[in-house]
């Protein structure tokens, strides 16, 4: 049984701050700065180029990627770490493209992050080949899946609403149409249980700087089934994901499995960080944190709801149907977070009008929620929210 209690003093939460943000950006896990500093100093610094043997730097981005596989129901072997999520979205969707050749159509949602749907289109303009993007409502989704449908390109968890798409039913159903899947499990790993190799999964993505608390700009990952693992070839191919870098060989041969996917080179300083935030999943297992979730999220939307009669809830109100996350529809949203933010209670905001709240057991509990809710509400109730310095925005929203 997971001691939540202790998992919580082990990340770096400022005094007086009660952080419902971790959707957008994980806290620092106290152990990161010891961990990096080893990397810095005992590795970079005593072994220099050596350490990418000594310090097993070469194989970081296959060790840390097995063990983000455990939170993700992959099997072992299949995800390897690097980059950044959009280049993983461009690989995992221009090697889903090539191998179903006779269809032309990429189906996604207008709940996709957009990143997504912008990196879809460039290949598509790229590749010149007369691709179509089409974008549907997420509830229209399946019956659009249909027999001119290559590959579906769904991000599991909105973030914008919190609403989970059902993985397992839509990657059977395009399975079923003979389309292939790619998953953006941007808001799922960390966040609710996934398990890719029984959903018969093709391809899935994801990031490790939110829930999995890796840090700003923390890399991404990719996963490919095994069925898929030798055969998809890779779009960006890069030196590492040769079959022998080292042999230097002027043409390109794709290497075993997973290994082809990767590109650059490792970024060794923040996979060191990363690493540290996976020692407290260590401790836990994602159906006790989904538990824990779905109990804080259902306090927070039932007292919210109670409190502030100005707000109106845009995520699924059945847990079964939403991330860890719970969004609330203001017209004045953006000014309203900031007075909360300013007040202590850090959340974010999404237009056009979405304020966001995400809920992590690993360093949220109930008080966390409760005390949350006080601040929101007085903020609604006293309209604190109705000054100009609240309502003028900043890059970052």
């Amino acid at each position: 049984m997971t001691d939540f209690a202790q998992t919580k003093k082990l990340f770096h939460l400022p005094e007086g701050v009660i952080y419902l943000d971790g959707n957008s950006l994980g806290p620092l896990p106290k152990a990161a700065p010891a961990r990096m500093q080893t990397a810095l100093q005992d590795e970079w610094g005593e072994m220099l180029i050596t350490g990418w043997n000594k310090a097993g730097w070469m194989e970081q981005p296959a060790r840390v990627g097995d063990r983000i596989a455990r939170l993700i129901g992959a099997e072992p072997g299949h995800v390897v770490m690097g980059d950044t999520l959009s280049i993983k979205v461009y690989q995992a969707l221009a090697s889903a493209l090539e191998m179903n050749p006779n269809r032309k159509v990429i189906l996604s949602d207008s709940g996709n992050f957009p990143s997504d749907l912008y990196m879809a289109e460039g290949l598509i303009k790229s590749l010149n080949a007369g691709h179509e993007l089409r974008v549907v409502a997420p509830e229209d989704i399946a019956a659009n899946i249909t027999d001119d449908i290559a590959v579906t390109l769904l991000t599991e968890v909105d973030y914008r609403t919190g609403r989970l798409h059902d993985m397992t039913a839509l990657t059977a159903l395009a399975h079923d149409k003979g389309a292939l899947t790619v998953w953006d499990l941007a808001h799922t790993a960390g966040a609710t249980p996934v398990d890719l190799s029984g959903a018969q999964a093709d391809f899935a993505v994801g990031c490790t700087y939110k829930y999995l608390n890796g840090g700003p700009g923390a890399p991404a990952f990719i996963y490919v089934a095994p069925r898929h693992a030798d055969a998809a070839r890779p779009a960006l191919s890069g030196w590492l994901g040769h079959d022998a870098p080292f042999a230097f060989e002027l043409g390109y041969r794709p290497g075993p499995g997973i290994e082809r996917m990767r590109v650059g080179t490792p970024p060794v300083l923040a996979l060191s960080a990363l690493e540290a935030a996976l020692d407290i999943w260590d401790m836990t297992t994602m159906r006790e944190v989904r538990a824990r979730s779905v109990e804080l999220t259902r306090l927070f939307i039932d007292e919210v709801e109670k409190r502030c009669p100005d707000l109106c809830l845009a995520t699924p109100r059945d847990p079964a149907r939403r991330g860890s996350q719970v969004s609330f529809r203001f017209e004045h949203g953006y000014a309203a977070m900031q007075a909360l933010i300013a007040r202590g209670v850090i959340g974010d905001f999404r237009a056009p009008d979405i304020m966001r709240f995400g809920f992590t057991p690993l360093y949220i509990d109930a008080d966390d929620v409760t005390r949350a809710v006080d601040t929101l509400a007085e903020v609604m109730t006293n309209r604190l929210w109705d000054t100009p310095e609240y309502k003028t925005r900043a890059r970052v929203t």
